[in-house]
């Protein structure tokens, strides 16, 4: 049997989605399984792991059901994840010491002000590129060790296995406790300078390395499925990335200057800054974007905490549509959102302000206020929150962007990419294939497998689908901003 295909599971924040992938860079198809979000008390989000690995499971099942391939031609595994969202679970028996702090998880902001009062953020946000706030792992892994009998005797005792969702997914497929730097380098416990754990980080959150996984590349063998029921013994895993730097590859970012955003439940934009982590001086992060054969590649990335969350928001909360698609045609029913705007600071504000405690607003409501115009300030306010991103990051490189690469699936909302590109005054580009975080992963284990020689396969692959221009001249897109700014400030 030919083994010329490639499973990508990609893990995301509301499901996984489980794609196969042939040796033409071509998507055969995929199956997306969603599982519950848990919200004990405000601010505070939490995944079963349980939940996550039945996903797992069934999105792996079923895109081999919906294909009708055989699962014989399967060259290597790729994974994909939600980055920050991280666990300690039992060496032993793989049972979790708590459900998962997710990323969008705000119970250690007081923590977080804490350790800046004490004057410490500069010397964390020179080693990890990153700054002190909840989103990141370092401090969930804190919270839990201190706030859960027993777990830190556990931990220190080499019990329990600390990791982000990669991790755990390596290890129940493999039983290997490994991460990459994608990963490793979101959790405020990494150095990017030294590309390894950092002691002087460990010992501020009071972690002990004893728990923590080992450091691979991202494309690298990292062990063999083993005593699964849905998949044979003996599938490599070869590739594990972050979500968002699986869309930077997926999307052939290779080039330092390129950049791209993935619309999904935040909105996250990375640009490649090549071979040296470039320090931000105006609220972005430095991260890892991939590591190949021992040679780091960095990124500048800016976060929105809510995006299409705040489309679901709309839908769930306000009920004013029924699905999420609807929003383009009732967004698109009014010619502009009638003064309304909403700042979707649902779980707080991320880059560039990063104000834990803020709060989502809808201001410029009148009398002849309708859900239509509602629908439209959600758009909008997704896409000016990326404007404000991306300013930033032509402050730190000091040339504004001309393009964007687009994925993810609001990406496929015609409006939301028109308004995108008038409020940022650049070119966005939209790709044939939108699931990047997931192809990107599989290219990486593919690289691992030889099922490709080079990344130059990735390259040809990639194709545009549509680019939108800017049809808002500058005079009216600095007005529109002037409004959100002022909106923000009141958030």
């Amino acid at each position: 049997m030919v083994k010329d295909l490639i499973l990508a599971i990609d893990q995301g924040t509301t499901g996984t989605t489980a794609l196969l992938v042939d040796a033409s860079v071509t998507v055969l198809g995929t199956c997306n399984v969603e599982f519950p979000n848990h919200y004990p008390k405000p601010g505070e989000v939490e995944h079963d792991v349980i939940e996550i690995w039945a996903s797992v499971r069934a999105s792996v099942e079923g895109v081999l059901a919906k294909t009708g391939v055989d699962v014989q031609r399967i060259a290597g595994i790729g994974i994909t994840n939600q980055r920050e969202t991280s666990v300690f679970w039992d060496k032993q028996t793989g049972e979790a010491a708590h459900r998962a702090l997710v990323w969008q998880d705000r119970r250690t902001a007081d923590l977080c002000q804490t350790l800046k009062d004490q004057g410490v953020e500069p010397m964390v946000q020179k080693k990890t590129g990153l700054v002190l706030d909840p989103y990141f792992s370092g401090t969930k892994a804190k919270w839990v060790l201190d706030n859960v009998p027993q777990t830190r005797a556990r931990a220190e005792a080499g019990e329990l296995l600390f990791g982000t969702i990669d991790s755990w997914l390596t290890w129940k497929l493999t039983g290997a406790h490994i991460t990459d730097p994608s990963n490793a380098s979101r959790t405020l416990l990494f150095n990017l300078h030294t590309m390894d754990w950092d002691p002087e980080l460990l010992a501020l959150l009071t972690i002990p390395a004893a728990c923590l996984p080992r450091i691979g590349n991202s494309s690298e063998i990292y062990g063999h499925t083993s005593g699964l029921d849905f998949l044979p013994d003996g599938i490599p895993v070869g590739g594990v990335i972050g979500d968002q730097q699986g869309a930077l590859f997926g999307q052939a970012c290779f080039k330092e200057g390129m950049a791209k955003c993935t619309y999904g439940t935040g909105a996250f934009i990375l640009l490649n800054t090549g071979d040296t982590p470039k320090p931000s001086e105006h609220g972005m992060l430095t991260t890892v974007a991939w590591q190949l054969d021992g040679q780091a590649t960095y990124a500048l990335e800016g976060s929105a905490f809510i995006a299409g969350a705040a489309v679901q928001w709309v839908r769930d909360g306000l009920g004013i549509i029924d699905s999420a698609e609807e929003i383009e045609s009732l967004a698109a029913s009014v010619p502009d959102s009638g003064g309304v705007i909403f700042v979707p600071a649902l779980a707080g504000l991320g880059a560039p302000y990063w104000r834990p405690h803020a709060r989502g607003s809808i201001t410029g409501i009148t009398g002849g206020t309708t859900k239509a115009h509602l629908a439209r300030a959600t758009l909008d306010g997704i896409a000016f929150q990326l404007v404000d991103i991306l300013e930033a990051m032509s402050a730190d490189l000091g040339a504004p962007l001309q393009e964007l690469r687009v994925d993810g699936g609001a990406a496929r909302n015609n409006l939301l990419m028109q308004r995108q590109a008038d409020l940022l005054g650049a070119q966005c580009v939209r790709p044939t294939v939108l699931e990047t975080t997931g192809l990107g992963s599989a290219l990486l284990a593919g690289l691992a497998v030889g099922l490709w020689d080079s990344m130059d396969a990735v390259v040809c692959a990639w194709q545009e689908e549509r680019t939108f221009c800017s049809k808002l001249d500058a005079s009216t897109r600095s007005n529109e901003v002037a409004r959100w700014k002022d909106a923000v400030s009141r958030a």
